[in-house]
């Protein structure tokens, strides 16, 4: 599903990190995923996840890859890791270790091929540090929990889960600093 870049920029156009700090609730079909974002480290990340966020991008899809002990992933509008957004953004390494509810990119083999998918860790991920783009994390434990239940989830080929695991809304919540 292609987006409209133009409204993707309109929207992005919007955020802005000086003056708000913004969350993003996944309502899945597990509970909810409260999410703080790191925009002092990839804010070119950041607003890409929340301006598809506003345009609804990441509602009604499934988390299509879980990977017990490692990471959930989402954000593929096809369902199957093969899609995106119709772009790539370029990759903002950091030194923020990839821990349990980090938030990260999820991409091919190009550093600057992510787009739209994104991935949660389970717990430490450290071999990806460096590798691939750290851009926030689940908020709250509550969060954590939701997380580790859908990382707990039974998979068949291709990691992909048995039961589809929903996103059913991306919510950003603005709040003045």
């Amino acid at each position: 599903m292609a987006v409209d870049k133009n409204k993707l920029k309109e929207v992005q156009s919007e955020i802005d990190f000086e003056k708000n700090k913004y969350d993003l609730t996944l309502n899945t079909s597990k509970g909810d995923i409260n999410i703080e974002f790191f925009p002092d480290i990839a804010p070119g990340h950041c607003k890409n996840m929340l301006g598809l966020a506003k345009l609804g991008f990441y509602d009604n899809l499934v988390f299509h890859r879980v990977i017990s002990g490692f990471m959930i992933q989402g954000g593929c509008p096809e369902g199957t890791g093969m899609g995106g957004p119709g772009f790539n953004i370029d990759a903002e390494f950091s030194d923020r270790p990839h821990d349990l509810g980090v938030l990260s990119m999820a991409r091919a083999q190009n550093p600057n091929s992510a787009g739209s998918q994104f991935f949660l860790c389970l717990e430490n991920a450290r071999f990806l540090d460096g590798q691939y783009t750290v851009f926030g994390s689940a908020k709250d434990d509550g969060s954590k929990d939701i997380v580790k239940s859908i990382g707990g989830t039974q998979t068949s080929a291709g990691d992909r889960p048995i039961e589809d695991i929903m996103i059913n809304t991306a919510v950003v919540t603005e709040t003045p600093l």
